[in-house]
Parts: C-alpha cells; structure tokens; sequence
C-alpha cells in the first residue's frame, strides 16, 4: 500500500534499548517511537499520516485563536517514564491553560494511518495525559481519563465547546490554508 506508514514492533526490548535508540535519533523526527511493557514501535508516517495530523494540529490551533484558549503546541514532544515502562511520541500534544510548566501535555492527538500497532492508549493512561484523540478513517475517538481510566466521550473536556464533527468536515480541503480559513468562517457568527 505506497499511502501506508513503515512500521516495525520488536518484542522483549529492555527499557535501556528504548533509551538508547532515542538517544541514536537525536533530534531527528522519525522514526517516531513507542514502547509499553518490552514492545519498541518504530515508525515512519506516510505523508498521508503527517497531512492529517497537521490539519488537525491546525484547525485546533485555529478554535483556540477564535475562542482566546491559551494553547501551546508540543508537537511530538518524547514522553517517557522508566517507572510505568511506557514511552510515546504523539503526532501532536498540547498544554491548555495558562501554565505552561506542565510535566505532560493535557491532549495528545494520534493519527491511527496504519493498523497493527502497541496499545498507545495504555501508554497514554500510564503516563497519566488527560486526554487522547485517535482519528481513524475519517472518526475522531475522544478519550477522557478519569480516575485512571479512560473513558470514551462524545465531547473534550478540554475544549468542551469544540464541534468535532464540524472539525472533521474541513479536513478534506486541498491546503491547510484552505481547512482553517474555512473553519474559521464556520467558528464566526
């Protein structure tokens, strides 16, 4: 399939390799990786996969802008914990709200291109992120931690006010350009 992310899972990897094959990386940004319990992903996303996760980290960005949330972006900031023995690289993560010295992200946004992957989720739920979307063909999935568990939500409850399904109606556009300028229109009164 030439639209498919190169994927590769190795079993029974100590957490020290995992630390190593980051620290051989550098800062380059792929392969993006993750590990849970000895299972090390290595993965290089398609450029279908990095198109999707930037119109989303845009029309994002753009809801925050037009609703005056303070959002920064992370990009696939590294997260790890030798402890929980779970480590990810989301497609893109934000910190909501005025403090910006937060240890972890409050969303992470994964972009499910390629099945066959380690449970992110558990990864997610051990490194304790507040919330995750997975977008998978063409459905944006809201997970909602709460009491240590995930539960499924319709809404964020980050960005309650966030219309999903008015989000995912612009990610067919040809330029992001395009998908935000006309999100940003349907956002105005």
């Amino acid at each position: 399939m030439p639209t498919a992310d190169e994927r590769i899972v190795m079993y029974n990897v100590p957490w020290s390799h995992f630390e190593v094959h980051l620290a051989l990386r550098g800062d380059a940004s792929s392969p993006r990786m993750a590990y849970l319990d000895g299972a090390l992903e290595l993965m290089s996303p398609s450029k279908g996969h990095e198109r999707m996760k930037s119109y989303l980290g845009c029309l994002v960005e753009m809801f925050a802008l037009e609703r005056n949330i303070v959002l920064s972006p992370y990009g696939g900031w590294t997260l790890k914990g030798a402890p929980e023995l779970a480590g990810i690289e989301p497609d893109e993560c934000y910190i909501i709200g005025p403090d910006q010295s937060k240890e972890r992200p409050d969303l992470a946004i994964e972009v499910i291109w390629t099945s066959g992957s380690i449970d992110k989720l558990e990864i997610y739920r051990r490194l304790k992120v507040s919330e995750v979307w997975f977008w998978k063909d063409d459905v944006l999935s809201v997970h909602v931690l709460s009491k240590g568990q995930y539960q499924t939500a319709e809404r964020s409850a980050l960005l309650p006010a966030l219309d999903l399904a008015l989000l995912c109606s612009f990610l067919d556009r040809r330029s992001a350009t395009e998908a935000m300028r006309d999100f940003r229109d349907a956002l105005r009164p």
